[in-house]
């Protein structure tokens, strides 16, 4: 697989970051690489969620299920487990790809959301997700691995990516077509 940097899109205290444009045919699948997304606020989960063309409001309906694993600093607690209260059964809420993320000066979360023939008109829309960061509970590395599809024919051409409460304190999203 080869991967087409298509945009590049930094926050800077941003409410959330919308990608509008670029998401079309032209790719079997795109990539979306965070990298150091930081919140402004404590215990916040990061999210993402999509508009199938003509549509508005970031609200498609989703069905996922949400897996992690993490281990703390001082080794006496690792688990690999899975976290149904972050699944979504027909839901149309922004879906948590990691949750419980807080906000001191070293502390973000980065992955990879992958988003699978998004231009369909036959078919739902694939997702799987791989998030790496630091969990606020007593200093915890935790991934953070989310799979689903968005239940809708119609393409998808928008993506919205935020943390549920505050602001996007700093951060980096590159948007990848790959075939």
């Amino acid at each position: 697989m080869s991967l087409a940097l298509i945009s590049t899109h930094t926050a800077s205290a941003s409410s959330s970051i919308d990608i509008t444009s670029g998401i079309t045919s032209s790719y079997d699948s795109y990539e979306f690489h965070f990298v150091n997304m930081h919140p402004a606020t404590q215990h916040v989960h990061w999210q993402f969620q999509v508009n199938a063309s003509g549509q508005s409001g970031f609200n498609e309906t989703i069905t996922s299920s949400h897996v992690v694993s993490y281990h703390n600093e001082g080794g006496t607690d690792y688990a690999v487990a899975y976290s149904g209260s972050y699944d979504q059964a027909q839901g149309t809420a922004y879906q948590s790809m990691f949750y419980n993320l807080d906000y001191e000066n070293d502390e973000s979360c980065s992955g990879v959301l992958t988003l699978y023939a998004p231009s369909s008109t036959t078919y739902v829309k694939q997702f799987t997700s791989r998030v790496q960061g630091n969990h606020h509970s007593a200093n915890y590395s935790m991934e953070s691995y989310v799979a689903g599809y968005i239940n809708t024919t119609g393409a998808i051409d928008e993506i919205s990516f935020k943390f549920h409460s505050g602001n996007i304190d700093a951060g980096t999203i590159k948007m990848f077509g790959a075939s």
